[in-house]
């Protein structure tokens, strides 16, 4: 099993702290739910819908200017690439349940 193999089975673990000044929006719709699983799944939920979204963004090439909603300040210097990797990350993996 090489290194990357090894890398791509383990689970990704998130410890972090977050207050309303570091996102209004996000955080008042996690603190709805009491600590513990609600809490996760649901901060794992909107992070999948993110990636959905962005990936759909993605897909539609020129089509985005006049579907999608306008894009926060800063969404032009977001690197393709990387959106690209953080999209693949929460795929459901081959093989695995929907």
């Amino acid at each position: 099993m090489t290194s990357g193999e090894r890398d791509a089975q383990e689970p990704v673990r998130l410890l972090f702290e977050m207050t309303r000044d570091d996102n209004p929006r996000l955080y008042d719709d996690l603190i709805r739910f009491n600590k513990g699983t609600k809490r996760v799944n649901r901060l794992r939920f909107l992070a999948h819908e993110g990636l959905l979204a962005q990936q759909w963004m993605t897909m539609q090439g020129g089509v985005v200017a006049m579907v999608a909603p306008a894009s926060p300040p800063g969404y032009a210097n977001v690197n393709a690439a990387a959106a690209r990797q953080t999209n693949q990350a929460f795929e459901v993996p081959v093989g695995g349940e929907a």
